[in-house]
């Protein structure tokens, strides 16, 4: 896809989202359930593990068990957040970039996460083809969305309280940028690039205010924790969670080699101290604040 045609992209920039979506709404046991999710469906341990839409590293300790955590985002400023509560180790390495052009060799990953992401990819099946192609064959994902035919909507529609029928199978956008996915889509989009969908988690199934203000969150995330093997069975939670295991060809980069020009593909970039340079090109890419940035080339 050519940069200049690129898709509309979320841009969480300069945002208050930890503290205002997180913190301040008490969403512990939201946090807490898709814990107990990824810890299920991720191994624990492994080489190099890409977490796409990290944000401020909320999931990233989830993860020490890998050697390098690539934390990659498009917001510079929740990266920054994430150095400051991870820092500057060698096992954690920063990335803003355009998740629909990933900057890395190929086959560079042996497993990958995408959490409380997808549910603002205009062109989904785009981003799963750049995840996978930075995945080696047999490579774990971990991919979470938003389930358009959960239990509330369904109810909803049945009362004519919501035009949309949560059980076509197109996504629908109920805010800008904001899109709910049919499991089965999900599934076909996932064979589409060549990933071999295995065990499905059903999450969040007790998301209400009313719920959450009545019952200790400790009890709810104890039940939240034993509905989610009924995943295989159906999925009317808010929230799925799918393990993938990458098929197909082995897509691998030369030995040694990391980056790829986003804009070009080239896999030789220079490194110049304060940026990278690709040998094909010749865009630069800044490194600023312990952070690769890929956004915008340097002028």
């Amino acid at each position: 896809m050519d940069k200049n045609e690129q898709t509309p992209i979320c841009d969480y920039e300069g945002s208050d989202y930890r503290t205002r979506f997180w913190e301040e709404a008490e969403r512990d046991y939201e946090d807490r359930v898709e814990r107990i999710a990824l810890r299920r469906l991720l191994p624990r341990i492994g080489e190099r593990v890409l977490e796409v839409g990290a944000g401020y590293g909320r999931l990233t300790d989830l993860l020490t068990g890998y050697r390098q955590v690539v934390l990659l985002d498009y917001s510079r400023s929740m990266l920054r957040e994430a150095r400051a509560r991870l820092g500057d180790s060698e096992q954690f390495l920063y990335v803003a970039a355009d998740a629909y052009h990933l900057p890395f060799a190929p086959g560079l990953f042996d497993a990958a996460t995408v959490v409380r992401v997808i549910h603002h990819m205009a062109n989904p099946p785009a981003i799963l083809a750049q995840i996978r192609q930075a995945l080696r064959k047999d490579g774990v994902f971990v991919l979470e969305f938003a389930n358009k035919q959960n239990l509330k909507a369904i109810l909803r529609w049945l009362a004519r309280r919501q035009e949309w029928n949560p059980f076509d199978r197109a996504p629908v956008e109920f805010v800008e940028l904001n899109f709910d996915f049919h499991p089965a889509s999900v599934q076909a989009m996932l064979r589409q690039a060549d990933f071999a969908p295995g065990r499905r988690l059903t999450v969040s199934h007790f998301r209400l205010d009313l719920l959450k203000r009545a019952v200790p969150t400790g009890l709810l995330v104890l039940l939240d924790s034993w509905a989610q093997w009924t995943g295989g069975l159906w999925q009317l939670s808010p929230s799925v969670f799918v393990c993938s295991v990458a098929v197909g060809s082995d897509l691998r980069g030369p030995e040694g080699v990391f980056w790829r020009c986003p804009a070009c593909g080239c896999l030789t970039l220079h490194d110049r101290q304060d940026a990278l340079q690709c040998a094909d090109c010749g865009r630069k890419w800044a490194i600023r604040d312990g952070v690769y940035d890929f956004k915008e080339p340097l002028v």
